[in-house]
């Protein structure tokens, strides 16, 4: 493995505390190396510097010569208004505008054949020439089709996944040794996010990333680091194995610092005795206590976690929301076609998906603020719905973080208890000081923080999530899953975190193309198991029973003969067995119940599903011999 970059005593600060203090850092060829830590502990910068966007205030960096670094910022592209050719260009520099000039002119001369323009084509030309430019253009060309994307199209007409994956064939098309990736899925659907992961696996290339996506971190890191208070740690091995260590090293940490504290106290005791003790006094002890003052005072404490609660309403009626036939999109293919479902108290739903496939126009039928074109959709009784809203509409840019909860009050009231408006916000870690800064100053990270806040202090029987899990730090996530997974109302959530599905929802509607919505019990990964299930089922007709029917009509074994009747007995008793789970799972108290008992039926009742579909298939395949 050849070393590709190396921090020594690397520093920076922004304010009092700094963000990199003295880290060391190296990062090798083959690597994939996860870099976590809270929101506004510095990660981005330490990318930055290592891109050689900023220097550090002290340290050495050190690149291997000539080394090519490619980085994917969070923020999608700014200057859309040009074709995805010339964008993916810019990531050659200098080749890269006379590349994105030539193929420019050349659009141009279809309708321009001046001479103005065909000695500008030939000046270009002699200069891609020298500059061997054409294996670029070619190189242009294969990452396009690679990444399934038209270079003639304007970006500014692609959706934000698709303006991800040319950032990604920008970053990518430099042929870089070393890829820096800053919330790589941040605008993806989970269809592309998987194929980022298979793309970077099989690239080879070593990777830098951030991400908040537990799913990808597993899949992806060799190596993770942690950025906590100024300092780098590194942890080999696995985000489990990276959990328990880092408990163990906390632990002992606060124990250090519990000895510490209990050994000032007692010099402290000591240097405020009377008289006599002080005609006595030792010097060095003296001189020794003035020193862990001072180093009392540089320590810097763990930043607490968020400790938010939801403000739970009153209880609602049984049947939360009843759609019937809805049918809403634009000819001649609607976003949802003949959609029905009764959503019934308690029902925790996650709606999955591509970008742009309609799962925020079904969930503002289902809320009533948009009527379908065909059917209806009627909201239950003593309803309370709240609504996280992935643009963040709901928060006002120029108002001050407390302004945007409060309302111009100093109280708020969570679940008949009432709190003051700073102590609240504290809870999702926004100091006395931060709750007076303006929103528009905010990180995306705070951004999701506080309106969690403004969402939470509103009391609901029915929370409506819409891609909540942006940019917010995993410890902050697992914090959410809990409350939710306790969370007693209803729960409609679109989020394309498989992890964060799998441990919230119960119920899945996945949404098909062409208006077609199924549903399906359980989390992501039972309906990718129910997918591959299905697809097998599917081909065993046409890769085993088919040929042999083309070949031969034969007569059916004893065995065959006896499994085939004791077929319809066998799914008789199947169906038996699902429609009385399933009518447990209808029950009133049922998601009253612990989420793994719940999850455990979810899955029993999934298993039969399957088992079902198979018992038929085999009984059309004996059928038919």
């Amino acid at each position: 493995m050849t070393n590709l970059i190396s921090l020594e005593n690397v520093s920076l600060a922004y304010g009092l505390d700094p963000l990199l203090d003295k880290i060391q850092l190296q990062i090798s060829s083959g690597e994939r190396v996860c870099l976590i830590g809270r929101n506004g502990a510095g990660k981005s910068s330490l990318i930055k510097i290592i891109d050689g966007v900023i220097l550090p205030d002290s340290g050495f960096v050190w690149r291997k010569p000539h080394l090519r670094i490619a980085r994917l910022t969070q923020e999608l592209p700014q200057d859309t208004n040009i074709s995805v050719y010339e964008f993916v260009a810019q990531g050659l520099e200098h080749l890269g505008k006379l590349l994105s000039a030539y193929h420019k002119l050349l659009d141009e001369l279809t309708n321009d054949h001046s001479e103005k323009k065909l000695a500008e084509l030939e000046r270009l030309q002699h200069e891609i020439d020298i500059n061997n430019g054409w294996k670029m253009e070619q190189d242009i060309k294969a990452i396009l089709t690679k990444l399934e994307l038209n270079g003639d199209q304007r970006l500014v007409d692609l959706s934000g996944g698709w303006q991800r994956r040319a950032a990604l064939a920008k970053a990518l098309v430099l042929s870089p040794e070393l890829l820096l990736l800053d919330e790589p899925t941040n605008h993806l659907d989970i269809e592309a996010i998987e194929w980022l992961e298979q793309e970077l696996l099989s690239s080879g290339v070593a990777l830098l990333f951030i991400t908040h996506d537990r799913a990808l971190l597993k899949r992806l890191a060799t190596r993770i680091i942690e950025l906590d208070r100024g300092q780098l740690t590194s942890w080999p091995g696995d985000y489990e194995n990276f959990l328990r260590r880092k408990e163990e090293l906390l632990h002992a940490e606060a124990k250090q610092n519990a000895d510490f504290d209990k050994k000032l106290a007692q010099e402290e005791r000591w240097i405020r005795q009377g008289i006599k003790a002080r005609r006595t006094r030792n010097e060095g002890r003296a001189r020794a206590l003035y020193a862990m003052r001072v180093e009392r005072t540089k320590r810097r404490e763990v930043q607490g976690k968020a400790t938010f609660n939801i403000n739970e309403g009153d209880q609602s009626g049984q049947i939360v929301i009843e759609a019937k036939n809805v049918t809403h999109g634009f000819n001649p293919r609607p976003l949802i076609n003949n959609f029905s479902i009764r959503i019934m108290r308690g029902d925790r739903i996650g709606l999955i998906g591509p970008n742009g496939v309609g799962k925020s126009t079904l969930l503002n039928i289902l809320l009533g603020n948009l009527v379908p074109q065909q059917g209806t959709a009627t909201q239950g009784t003593r309803l309370q719905a709240a609504y996280f809203d992935q643009l963040r509409h709901a928060l006002d840019p120029e108002k001050t973080v407390m302004e945007n909860v409060a309302e111009g009050q100093d109280f708020v009231e969570i679940n008949g208890k009432r709190q003051h408006a700073i102590s609240y916000l504290n809870d999702f870690l926004f100091t006395p000081a931060r709750t007076m800064t303006p929103v528009k100053a905010l990180s995306g990270g705070e951004c999701n923080r506080l309106l969690l806040a403004k969402l939470f202090s509103r009391p609901a029987n029915l929370l409506v999530m819409d891609e909540p899990t942006n940019d917010l730090d995993i410890e902050t996530l697992e914090l959410l899953e809990d409350l939710l997974s306790d969370y007693q109302g209803t729960l409609l959530l679109v989020s394309h975190d498989r992890a964060f599905l799998d441990n919230v929802i119960t119920s899945a509607l996945v949404f098909e193309g062409n208006g077609k919505i199924q549903e399906h019990v359980g989390g992501y990964q039972d309906w990718q198991q129910y997918k591959n299930t299905s697809s097998k089922t599917v081909e065993k007709p046409v890769t085993k029973a088919m040929p042999e029917r083309v070949k031969q009509s034969k007569k059916l074994s004893y065995k065959e003969q006896k499994e085939l009747n004791e077929l319809p007995e066998k799914i008789a008793a199947l169906e038996k067995q699902f429609a009385e789970l399933q009518d447990i799972a209808n029950s009133e108290n049922f998601y009253q119940q612990k989420p793994e008992v719940v999850k455990q039926s979810l899955s029993e009742l999934n298993d039969l599903q399957l088992q079902i579909e198979q018992a038929y298939q085999r009984w059309e395949e004996l059928d038919a011999l």
